[in-house]
């Protein structure tokens, strides 16, 4: 088990690494549109990259932001009835129902390699105004894939264990949502 838990440590720390790193777009996002807005409106002078620039630099953030995500537990879940399943029982309906994320994630991998090794060939630009490369940007679409993958692998290995009562080191432990029945059954005489 000790190399299986190495590849998800590995996994989960890449993907929070690259996580934490791409936060960091939105930070630049955030100035260039309070940039533009200052420009036009104040000096009516709007340039003309800034706002590609921002949705480019956003792409790039949504797409490589995915792994982080699923390690973190931070993906949109409808857990009205779920989330009152004990914890083996929600790990068995991941195990069962990861069957659709790893479809999603194989399309995403196989039709974003295909669209970004399309542009690569080509050198693509943007055919704007402004005109930049954005072959690079489409690059980062399955590089993103890549990430959700392996970390879709990784839960899907918290997921088995979970399910099959076995024990995970801390570090692996996946966060989930708080669980307050578990403390009142603990502290219930």
């Amino acid at each position: 088990m000790g190399a299986v838990y190495s590849f998800m440590r590995a996994v989960t720390r890449l993907n929070e690494f690259i996580g934490r790193w791409v936060a960091h777009l939105i930070f630049a996002i955030f100035l260039l549109l309070i940039g533009e807005v200052f420009l036009r409106y104040s000096f009516r002078a709007p340039t003309v990259w800034t706002n590609e620039f921002a949705q480019l630099l956003f792409g790039a953030y949504a797409v490589l932001a995915g792994g982080y995500l699923l390690a973190r537990r931070g993906h949109v879940n409808v857990d009205i009835i779920f989330s009152k399943f004990p914890r083996r029982t929600q790990a068995t309906v991941d195990v069962l129902t990861s069957i659709l994320f790893f479809a999603f994630a194989v399309v995403l991998l196989w039709q974003g390699w295909l669209f970004a090794y399309e542009s690569i060939e080509k050198f693509e630009t943007s055919q704007s105004a402004w005109n930049p490369s954005i072959w690079m940007f489409k690059a980062m679409i399955p590089a993103g894939a890549v990430l959700l993958l392996l970390q879709g692998i990784v839960k899907l290995i918290q997921d088995f264990l979970i399910a099959a009562d076995c024990e995970l080191p801390a570090d692996l432990t996946p966060a989930v949502a708080h669980d307050t029945r578990d403390e009142v059954s603990k502290e219930a005489p």
